[in-house]
């Protein structure tokens, strides 16, 4: 059951680290994974690369593939964009600038802030809400992984997502333009790796959500870099990169950081994968309809607390806090002037489609006819969700069953009951037998 699609997915089952423990099973969102024969299994079409099993699993048996540094030396020139949750990374700095600065000494030819991009979208968000007849209230298309998690779950609520790029993407444009125009030199010269908190934005560039293809051509932990970044920091002292981005821009690090630019009022911000989960149940149920905008992350606190950081999520977010005060205080309603709206990509040029991973058939007849005998099979359960089986959950099992990947007698409280009534049955015929 796993991998039986050709979509990308960053985050990878090592099974030989994998000692069948059901920890992961609990907390996946979208329920796609299941124990069987020893082993956890993704289900492919479920994954939305949130990351959550990564942070979970204590073997370390879920695992992120990203790039490594040397992807860059594919290219003539490279640049780093720096995701602003990097900065929190280095509790020691006074300003950004040492960051940017150690990015090129470990062989980036140039640096393009991500937060230059967060306030590029920042106002583009910002004059999309005051266009009449939207849906409310619009939701962040920024976290990748919530944007798939409504692909999954909530699919009617896809209306909802705001069609703007993320600002690594709107970056990357950005980036690439204006060093082309700099250097004269061709587009395809150049790549540009974002440098990632997380599996999801790994992910996104390789299956883009809401646009054709992504303008970045490869994604580096930000776990692999810390190591080779941190013997440069603090060393450059002459002529240091003085950062571009507004405070707003950065802040797009931690939970409510883009909802505080965007729409300070009647917004909300929610982090956390299983939090964003219950409010957009809220919403697809319209119990929140007052809201304008919803900004949610799938990481606790954010992108700092996405689980290819370094830092402690909460020491991220306060040294974030700190070093952004540094930065232009200025609105990005203000500051991005208007002609950056039209100058670049800023738009999706693809539609987001339902992840119909949760149907039971394509055939409405039989779904309603296995729904039938899987509500069936679940009124024979015990209803513990202990997991044992294998499934997160006895309506997952009982589903699981239908799909034909296992049957009844995995769960250990039906066998323990059929056990129970062949061992009477026995003493029932021994005892017949000496009669």
């Amino acid at each position: 059951m796993e991998q039986t699609t050709n979509r990308y997915h960053s985050v990878r089952l090592d099974k030989t680290r994998c000692k069948g423990c059901t920890n992961c099973l609990k907390h996946c969102p979208t329920e796609a994974i299941r124990v069987r024969d020893g082993r956890a299994h993704i289900i492919d079409e479920r994954c939305i690369d949130c990351g959550e099993c990564i942070r979970i699993c204590e073997y370390h048996a879920k695992v992120a593939v990203t790039d490594d540094l040397s992807a860059i030396h594919g290219f003539p020139h490279a640049i780093a964009l720096p995701a602003p949750s990097l900065y929190g990374q280095f509790k020691e700095i006074k300003s950004i600038s040492p960051v940017l600065d150690a990015l090129k000494a470990i062989g980036f030819e140039e640096v393009f802030e991500v937060a230059r991009g967060a306030d590029i979208v920042s106002r583009a968000i910002h004059e999309k809400l005051r266009e009449p007849g939207l849906p409310k209230p619009l939701i962040s298309s920024a976290c990748p992984a919530v944007v798939r998690l409504i692909q999954v779950r909530f699919p009617d609520l896809i209306p909802n997502i705001v069609d703007i790029r993320q600002p690594i993407e709107v970056a990357a444009e950005i980036a690439k333009d204006e060093f082309c125009r700099k250097h004269h030199c061709p587009p395809e010269d150049v790549g540009v790796f974002f440098i990632t908190p997380c599996p999801a934005k790994m992910t996104a560039i390789r299956s883009p959500i809401g646009q054709k293809k992504s303008a970045i051509d490869g994604a580096i932990s930000m776990m692999e870099i810390y190591g080779k970044m941190m013997p440069h920091i603090g060393r450059i002292l002459a002529h240091p990169t003085q950062p571009s981005s507004t405070i707003f821009g950065v802040r797009w690090a931690a939970s409510s950081g883009e909802a505080n630019a965007v729409c300070p009022d009647n917004s909300l911000a929610v982090d956390g994968i299983q939090n964003v989960s219950r409010v957009l149940e809220e919403i697809e149920n319209n119990m929140l309809s007052d809201l304008v905008f919803f900004e949610g992350n799938a990481c606790i606190g954010g992108c700092v607390g996405g689980p290819l950081n370094f830092e402690n999520n909460y020491v991220a977010k306060n040294a974030i806090r700190k070093l952004s005060r540094a930065c232009s205080k200025e609105n990005p309603v203000d500051a991005v002037p208007a002609s950056m709206l039209t100058k670049y990509p800023l738009y999706f040029d693809a539609e987001i489609e339902p992840n119909p991973a949760m149907k039971l058939d394509d055939n409405m007849v039989e779904a309603m006819k296995k729904m039938a005998r899987m509500n069936a099979i679940l009124e024979g359960l015990p209803g513990y969700d202990c997991g044992s089986c294998g499934s997160p959950t006895c309506r997952t099992f009982a589903e699981d069953i239908v799909r034909g990947y296992c049957t009844e007698m995995d769960c250990i409280h039906k066998l323990k009951d059929q056990l129970k009534i062949m061992a009477e049955r026995m003493v029932e015929l021994a005892q017949t037998k000496r009669e």
